[in-house]
């Protein structure tokens, strides 16, 4: 779906999640030029046209909602068979996301981002939408730490609609209000429910009722009572456990009964943690189960009950239960004549006495067929629908109607028109032609009508001749005569690169000017040499070859051989005498196992004559490079200590000291 474009403007760039109603994705608008969140209804959704009619509603309804702690809607619309929502785009996570990184926040957290929901929640009650799946998951924190409510509206289309998806639930049961479980009435005070689960979780970091399935879990919300907050989070202040404990009270008569009453005791917990939580009047509510009242005959029994009966009371009983039957049988009977002769008025008579309106039909060619159908029938006009496909005619625009404009047609569903409406242009879905020779790629494409042209480039993956990629790509829909490029690969691009001059380098140096250059270290001779202060003094290819890049350069050092005496010239920097004692030393892995394939060794050394710790060689290497020979100089008359480092670690591998 990514680089599609709904509705003329919205172009779809990646998908940044979904859940079991749509599927979200980020857009850029193009014609304001900023970025949008596209909810997309699922196909299972889209089947149901009453679903689809309430959605629509419900969505515009949603979108009269203007508040800071509400994803804002922009726009509703439909593409296909496709049904989308263009939102505010919010640039952050939902709640559960930061419920699960964080686990149980402070009590203060909580309530600062309750606050913010509950406000949300306030406003839209006031313009009467009840938002009824209040959860974590639709509510979106930015990274300035704001709540957002999403999916107003939605949550309402579907539990207004009789429609089932097999293998998925809408809405969490964890969030459910008992009224909700039940399958009965739910109001605003369902949605307060559910921001009192919210807060439950938010400072214990788990939910009040678990199960094995969604009936289980619902029959608790039902049934029984959940372990007090307190109990779990010692450090809850009182106020607001019994604040949470309101809101979730299981009879509607004992919660919260407005947004604003709950969202003013949020503030005030937030200033006197351990007040005491009274709603209603004033009077803190205790459960007041519901009694049976006596009728005035039945109290009059009671009161009669252990009287003795007095002579004949019985035979007056029995004739006024007689008497009683027989009045009960003659209301029943006149209500039954009465509802027959009320229904053959209604279906028989009265439609021969009342002649229905008369409508007018106007022209609605060039106009929207949704907005043309959405008219008749407002006019108790039936509608029919022809569609065919036309080159310069935009999809859903009606193209002609089989009954005249000026006609006048009767109401009441005894009329019909018939709309011819455009389908636009034939599309043409783009097909895989990855991978295939450029040639059949050419023919496939020529043969749907399309204009194909050829463009070469470089592959390392993709043969050469073969098809690399198309423009437009696979799933994509173009209308018949445009150009499709088709990309045909080169094989892989051949780079040269210069040789730079490494004599003098040291082979340190030489590795990094070789990377400049991409190119890498080949041999290295002497294949003993190892001494990370030896010069360079010859290298293959020669400076200033053109080569491929990534081929390797050998490398010659030079011979640092040990003075052998005092009149020996050596490495003495022209102080004769003094020259140094170059000494061979293997390094031995005593566990190799613990290594991987590579390491990096790190050898120090301190000379007695410097008495300055010096780098000797630093490199990452194959394990297979050990027993590893390393040229160690010695100062004359001196020692010199050496350290060898594995793989950064803080403690030397091995140390020793070396004497002249």
């Amino acid at each position: 779906m990514e680089g599609r474009i709904l509705g003329g403007r919205y172009e779809l760039i990646e998908k940044i999640g979904g859940g079991g109603m749509a599927l979200v994705y980020k857009a850029k608008c193009k014609l304001l030029n900023r970025f949008v969140a596209i909810k997309l209804l699922r196909p299972e959704f889209t089947a149901d046209e009453e679903f689809v009619k309430r959605f629509r509603v419900e969505a515009q309804a949603a979108a009269s909602l203007s508040h800071p702690n509400i994803v804002s809607i922009y726009d509703v619309g439909k593409e296909d068979d496709m049904h989308y929502i263009v939102m505010e785009y919010v640039n952050g996570i939902t709640l559960k996301d930061y419920i699960v990184q964080n686990g149980a926040l402070d009590w203060k957290e909580a309530v600062n981002v309750v606050i913010q929901i509950c406000s949300a929640i306030e406003h839209a009650h006031k313009n009467h939408i009840v938002h009824r799946d209040i959860k974590p998951h639709n509510i979106l924190l930015t990274k300035d730490g704001i709540a957002k409510v999403t999916d107003f509206g939605i949550a309402r289309a579907v539990t207004s609609s009789t429609i089932t998806v097999a293998g998925s639930t809408i809405g969490s049961v964890h969030y459910f209000s008992p009224e909700q479980a039940r399958g009965g009435f739910s109001d605003e005070k369902s949605d307060l429910y559910s921001l009192g689960i919210v807060l439950y979780e938010l400072v214990t970091g788990r939910l009040p009722f678990n199960g094995e399935s969604p009936v289980a879990i619902a029959l608790k919300h039902i049934q029984d009572m959940p372990e007090e907050p307190s109990n779990i989070k010692k450090d809850l202040p009182k106020g607001v456990n019994d604040l949470i404990m309101t809101a979730i009270e299981k009879d509607q008569k004992n919660r919260y009964q407005s947004a604003s009453e709950m969202l003013d005791h949020l503030y005030k917990v937030l200033k006197n943690p351990d007040m005491e939580i009274i709603i209603g009047d004033g009077d803190t509510v205790y459960d007041s189960p519901t009694v049976r009242i006596p009728s005035i005959g039945e109290k009059t029994a009671l009161l009669e009950k252990d009287s003795p009966k007095k002579t004949g009371e019985d035979k007056m009983e029995k004739k006024r239960d007689k008497d009683k039957v027989t009045t009960i049988l003659a209301i029943t009977t006149s209500i039954i004549v009465i509802a027959v002769i009320g229904f053959i008025l209604g279906t028989v008579i009265w439609p021969t006495l009342s002649e229905p309106d008369e409508y007018v039909v106007k022209d609605y060619t060039g106009m929207n067929y949704y907005e043309a159908k959405a008219d008749l029938e407002n006019n108790e006009i039936k509608v029919e629908v022809n569609r065919k496909n036309d080159e310069d005619v935009d999809k859903d625009v009606v193209l002609s109607q089989d009954v005249a404009k000026g006609t006048e047609l009767k109401q009441g569903g005894y009329s019909k028109v018939v709309l011819t409406v455009s389908d636009g242009p034939v599309m043409i879905t783009i097909k895989d032609l990855t991978n295939i020779d450029y040639r059949e790629a050419v023919t496939q494409v020529e043969s749907l009508g399309l204009v194909a042209k050829v463009v070469d480039e470089y592959s390392d993956e993709v043969a050469e001749g073969m098809v690399t990629r198309t423009e437009p790509g696979e799933g994509d829909e173009v209308r018949r005569g445009k150009t499709v490029r088709i990309y045909r690969s080169e094989g892989p691009e051949i780079k040269t690169t210069t040789v730079p001059d490494l004599k003098g380098r040291t082979k340190s140096e030489a590795k990094n000017l070789l990377a400049e250059k991409n190119l890498i270290v080949g041999k290295i001779y002497p294949e003993d040499k190892t001494n990370a202060v030896d010069k360079i003094i010859k290298q293959n290819p020669e400076p200033g070859e053109s080569i491929v890049e990534g081929k390797p350069v050998d490398i010659y050092l030079e011979e640092n051989i040990p003075a052998e005496g005092p009149g020996d010239s050596g490495n003495n920097n022209g102080n004769s005498g003094n020259a140094d004692k170059v000494v061979a030393r293997q390094l031995v892995l005593t566990d190799a196992d613990q290594y991987g394939e590579f390491i990096n060794v790190l050898v120090k050394i301190t000379r007695s004559d410097t008495n300055t710790e010096e780098q000797l060689y630093s490199e990452v290497i194959s394990k297979t490079n050990f027993p590893l020979t390393l040229s160690i100089p010695i100062p004359k008359d001196g020692s010199t200590e050496v350290k060898v480092f594995l793989n950064s670690e803080p403690e030397p591998y091995t140390q020793f000291t070396e004497q002249y």
